[in-house]
């Protein structure tokens, strides 16, 4: 059955932290706020759970996958950065925003992109996720819930429960969220390249 938190939107408990935390290092798949819709993640290096947001998502082979990280301090472990991106990265961290980056060897690799050899960065900009990320103390494998039988993605968590049922092991309940995902951009080619446009100005790109 899945476990419902209710945790404070600005100050999230240390002891709710401590809980999203053991499910995950246990392989389950966490519901939590960021700051542009509900996502879902599971641990990195977990290869049953990401199997599990594959199958609730319905997502192809070719999917990019992205890793949330608590700064960018774990960017270069993860990703090759030249140091033009890395000031871009900088003005534009935390945020709304999710950049495609060529992966490095310490990513697992059934999360990077079978072709292009990439992995999608989030440095989300929400007290929920940033003190879930602190907790674990490493980056998370998410997606935003956005589920193939809805249109849009889920605002609130009891939209969350009646969608996904008991698909998920923990739901973090920090309030109503946005319905408009990260914008998504590809740093790896000369010039950044808007994927997919959603929230957030992009006037960082000015550079």
């Amino acid at each position: 059955m899945t476990q419902v938190l209710n945790i404070h939107p600005t100050h999230p408990q240390q002891r709710l932290l401590a809980q999203a935390v053991q499910v995950l290092q246990r392989g389950g798949l966490v519901v939590y706020p960021t700051d542009t819709t509900y996502a879902l993640a599971c641990h990195i290096g977990d290869k049953s759970a990401l199997a599990r947001i594959v199958t609730l998502r319905r997502l192809h082979k070719h999917h990019q996958f992205t890793l949330a990280c608590k700064d960018l301090s774990e960017l270069g472990t993860y990703a090759r950065v030249d140091n033009m991106d890395y000031r871009l990265l900088k003005r534009a961290t935390p945020g709304p925003f999710t950049f495609i980056l060529r992966a490095s060897r310490e990513v697992p690799k059934r999360l990077v992109h079978e072709r292009r050899k990439t992995i999608g960065l989030r440095v989300p900009d929400h007290p929920i996720a940033s003190a879930l990320l602190a907790a674990l103390g490493e980056p998370l494998m998410t997606t935003s819930l956005r589920l193939p039988d809805h249109e849009e993605a889920l605002r609130d968590v009891d939209e969350v429960r009646q969608a996904v049922g008991n698909r998920v092991d923990l739901i973090l309940d920090g309030g109503s969220c946005g319905l408009v995902p990260s914008t998504v951009i590809d740093l790896t080619a000369d010039l950044p390249e808007i994927v997919r446009q959603g929230k957030g100005q992009l006037d960082f790109l000015d550079r």
